[in-house]
């Protein structure tokens, strides 16, 4: 299973090789444009992407990245939560 992450596309960092700054989450970092590229690469500046080990794989709307970051932080806060509670399991588990 891939998961794609949304990034707004910031910049294009090198047209000839349809590179592009996208900040994900925050994090600014290069992904290639390949995937979403049928026009002016420009046309791409500000527009949400989902991006997946460096590549921009699909445009969505600003309101599908805000569902999905959405959904991705409350799964980030479940995994935490049943992390602490197998710790804990695991605590009790050295006691007896």
């Amino acid at each position: 299973m891939c998961l794609g992450i949304p990034g707004r596309i910031a910049a294009i960092t090198d047209p000839a090789r349809l590179m592009a700054l996208a900040e994900v989450s925050g994090v600014r970092r290069e992904v290639n444009l390949a995937c979403v590229a049928d026009g002016p690469l420009e046309a791409l500046v500000g527009r949400w992407a989902l991006i997946h080990v460096g590549f921009a794989m699909s445009l969505i709307d600003e309101e599908e990245a805000a569902r999905t970051l959405e959904a991705l932080r409350v799964l980030g806060e479940a995994q935490e939560a049943l992390e602490a509670m197998a710790a804990g399991d695991r605590a009790l588990e050295g006691q007896a």
